[in-house]
């Protein structure tokens, strides 16, 4: 069965637990989909734990060797592109956590089918420390809430077509830490949602 589902792979840069989320979608039959792979930039990503834990083949790249070798950046992510897209072909490629800008010359590797979480609504707050933005703004009485997206990713950062959105409530009597947790408890939603909407237009 698993091997007519879309295939999808998973790139991580820290603990995991967005891509735990999507893990535990599959094996519930919440997401029509079989994650393949998971891809870190950090050796020592609990994610890959997970990833093992769960069967799934991981790969993690080095981009301070690429640095050490004189290569760029660009290099690095031509590189990684490339072993993606020619080891497992995927249909989807999820960035969940992954804390690295992505290059227009990595996008070329694939077809518009690249899909990244941001924790903050279209529009605002593009790019790292989200989070601690719109805390920021809304201790200036700039914003009344924030908000969660999933996107396509384009070279522009964080300015793809949105999939889906979803706002966050902020409360005055809300910590940085408070706000972080409540984020993250929707994002490990609407990853899942925005990975099945993003399938299912695959199938279209």
């Amino acid at each position: 069965m698993s091997s007519q589902l879309p295939t999808i792979v998973v790139l991580i840069s820290g603990s995991g637990t967005n891509l735990q989320a999507l893990i535990d979608a599959e094996q519930q039959g919440k997401l029509q989909g079989n994650i393949i792979a998971v891809v870190s930039n950090r050796k020592n990503a609990f994610g890959l734990e997970r990833a093992k834990k769960a069967g799934i083949a991981t790969q993690t790249f080095s981009l301070k060797k690429f640095k050490d070798e004189g290569k760029s950046r660009v290099d690095f992510d031509i590189h990684v592109a490339k072993t993606i897209q020619e080891q497992y072909h995927p249909d989807l490629v999820i960035l969940a956590g992954w804390m690295h800008i992505l290059s227009p010359e990595f996008l070329t590797f694939f077809n518009n089918n690249v899909m990244n979480l941001h924790p903050a609504l279209p529009g605002q707050f593009d790019g790292a420390h989200a989070i601690d933005r719109a805390f920021d703004a809304f201790k200036k009485g700039e914003i009344k809430h924030t908000g969660i997206m999933v996107h396509k990713v384009i070279a522009d950062v964080d300015r793809g077509d949105v999939i889906l959105q979803r706002e966050v409530p902020i409360y005055e009597t809300d910590s940085l830490e408070d706000l972080e947790t409540r984020i993250h408890s929707f994002e490990h939603q609407l990853i899942v949602e925005g990975a099945q909407l993003f399938l299912n237009e695959l199938k279209k």
